[in-house]
């Protein structure tokens, strides 16, 4: 990944943070409170955000296992440094090939964030079939649910969502992705192996005030839109302007649909 990637994760980050859903996370607590020690393996971990969001709600110490294929992201991921007792343990990984070895070795919790609306059907299903094998509870948040609402509307929202909802479930990496409609395939197939399932809405609520974050999300739809095709590139433009003047008047929110899912076996080891 590039700078942008880095920059990117870390704008997003606060907008993460206060979206995770407590009831979710309160279930995760609850699943592993009174253990002496966890070791949690994270899936393509970014800067590590899923450890900073989650790790004052997990006893310690804490062992993390952090898993990207970014170099970059992860020489980040190790701040701030783990307390006393505890460990942070970074590994380059390409997940498509070599999922099963970033499950293996005794971990507690497998978790993951903004991932999964990126992988195909076949590679979720394969996820929570060793997730099973191997007895292991499943985090994972802010899956995107395709579901976007702009206030004040303008004539062209519904048309440039609908492409990059196109666009989102083109191939990154692991095959054609499953884009919104992750999280509900998630669900079906952790219920399928016989796992409970606690879920709630993760959406991202981006006020009148978070210009940067707002001005982020337009022209990344903005991009996304002319690279599928589909809408006249000039309409695009124009949408792209109006939105701008929206948010530089201080007159535009946004709310982009997220789920969060904690998934685990009837036993655990």
């Amino acid at each position: 990944m590039t700078r942008f990637a880095a920059d990117w994760l870390s704008l997003r980050e606060g907008f993460d943070a206060r979206a995770r859903n407590a009831d979710v996370v309160k279930a995760v607590a609850a699943a592993f409170k009174g253990l002496p020690s966890l070791i949690v393996a994270d899936l393509a971990c970014g800067t590590g955000a899923t450890r900073r969001a989650l790790g004052t709600h997990l006893p310690q110490p804490q062992h993390w296992r952090l898993y990207d294929n970014d170099l970059s992201l992860l020489a980040r991921a190790e701040t701030p440094p783990a307390p006393a007792g505890s460990s942070i343990r970074t590994r380059p990984v390409d997940l498509m090939h070599d999922l099963e070895a970033t499950l293996d070795g005794g971990p507690d919790l497998i978790a993951t964030s903004a991932l999964l609306d990126l992988v195909s059907q076949e590679w979720l299903e394969r996820l929570v079939t060793e997730c099973a094998a191997r007895n292991l509870p499943l985090y994972a948040t802010l899956t995107y649910t395709g579901e976007v609402t702009l206030d004040p509307v303008d004539r062209l929202d519904a048309s440039i969502i609908a492409a990059v909802n196109r666009h989102q479930t083109s191939d990154k990496g692991f095959g054609p992705a499953l884009g919104g409609a992750a999280a509900a395939e998630l669900v079906r197939s952790c219920k399928s192996v016989g796992f409970s399932v606690v879920e709630g809405g993760s959406d991202w609520v981006i006020g009148v005030e978070d210009r940067e974050m707002q001005s982020a999300m337009l022209t990344q739809w903005s991009q996304t839109a002319q690279e599928i095709g589909g809408i006249d590139t000039q309409d695009i433009a124009g949408w792209f302007a109006r939105r701008r003047a929206l948010v530089a008047r201080g007159v535009s929110t946004m709310r982009v649909g997220h789920r969060d899912v904690f998934a685990r076996p009837a036993t655990t080891r």
